[in-house]
């Protein structure tokens, strides 16, 4: 699939896409014969991930650590694994801060629709 069916598929604009591979986070990208990128169901799925990984709040910085394990292969499983608990860790602490941050927010609400707020 060529980038630009590609950035329609996964979300990302071609200069995004583009600069993931200058930046190392994205690898091994195949090119046709005339050198165009050629995108194939594996990048799709790292491509997933890696958003995933961004729309939860793990910085580019811990993206592209973990991305150079990956790439190191099967020795760096265990870090790898460290580093996504890690950030599992953050992701439960701050869903535990919005939660606060909700209840605070249905009890204001709540005093508006009681009425005795002038």
């Amino acid at each position: 699939m060529n980038i630009k069916d590609f950035s329609k598929l996964v979300g990302l604009s071609p200069h995004t896409l583009r600069y993931y591979e200058k930046i190392g986070l994205l690898k091994s990208v195949q090119r046709s014969q005339s050198g165009h990128r050629f995108y194939t169901s594996r990048d799709k799925e790292w491509i997933d991930f890696v958003k995933r990984l961004k729309e939860t709040g793990m910085p580019l910085e811990g993206i592209l650590t973990y991305a150079k394990l990956r790439e190191l292969g099967c020795d760096t499983l265990l870090e790898r694994q460290q580093l996504l608990e890690q950030h599992r860790a953050f992701l439960s602490s701050h869903i535990q801060e919005l939660e606060q941050h909700m209840l605070a927010l249905d009890d204001k609400i709540a005093l508006y629709q009681s009425g005795k707020v002038s």
